[in-house]
């Protein structure tokens, strides 16, 4: 994978191998239960300057990361405490529960849908992708995302519908979106995301 220059970005990637398809194997309780808020986790719980850290990095090409568009990390809080962040699947939850509890936003990719070669790089006007199921499409403008051989598919806010997990997905692509201004935050969440899913 190849990482564009990027002053602010620190980036934490790896691949997962799943022995059968993810439908196959629900989410275990323990995994599910770090889906909320007050889980003990292994690792530092995000403040204010992390936060903002991470904001500053996502904005370095432009991109304003607020309202919608904020980095997914502050959305899983918001969904955690209204209790509404439940079971997707089990690769999708160990990278929610990371992400919760560590405040780096998280994208997961399906890598039999996804193309390579990869890359990591800002994206210029006039690109977009759709990001649910619905159709709706999210400007990626002035934002640093993953890219394969279709496109961007994946970021720190939202990732593209085309490439994400399903019941029957194999393999997967994460990727961690720190910020160099806290350093080793995203290789802290890493490890241990790395762990849970080690686990199953």
């Amino acid at each position: 994978m190849h990482l564009e220059a990027h002053p602010l970005l620190e980036l934490a990637a790896f691949t997962t191998c799943f022995p059968s398809p993810l439908g196959q194997n629900p989410s275990p309780a323990w995994l599910q239960e770090f889906l909320g808020p007050q889980a003990e986790a292994p690792i530092p719980s995000p403040d204010d300057e992390f936060r903002n850290a991470v904001r500053r990095m996502l904005r370095h090409g432009g991109f304003k990361p607020s309202g919608r568009s904020k980095p997914a990390s502050e959305y899983l809080v918001r969904a955690a405490n209204s209790g509404e962040l439940g079971s997707i699947n089990a690769a999708v939850d160990a990278c929610n529960a990371v992400s919760l509890h560590s405040g780096v936003p998280i994208s997961v990719v399906d890598l039999d849908r996804a193309s390579p070669p990869f890359r990591v790089a800002v994206v210029g006007p006039g690109q977009s992708y759709v990001f649910n199921a619905s159709g709706q499409e999210m400007d990626l403008e002035g934002l640093v995302c993953l890219w394969d051989a279709s496109g961007p598919c994946a970021n720190a806010v939202k990732d593209s519908q085309r490439t994400k997990t399903h019941q029957g997905t194999l393999r997967t692509l994460s990727i961690l979106w720190g910020s160099n201004q806290v350093p080793g935050r995203a290789r802290q969440a890493a490890d241990w995301y790395r762990t849970l899913l080690e686990s199953l």
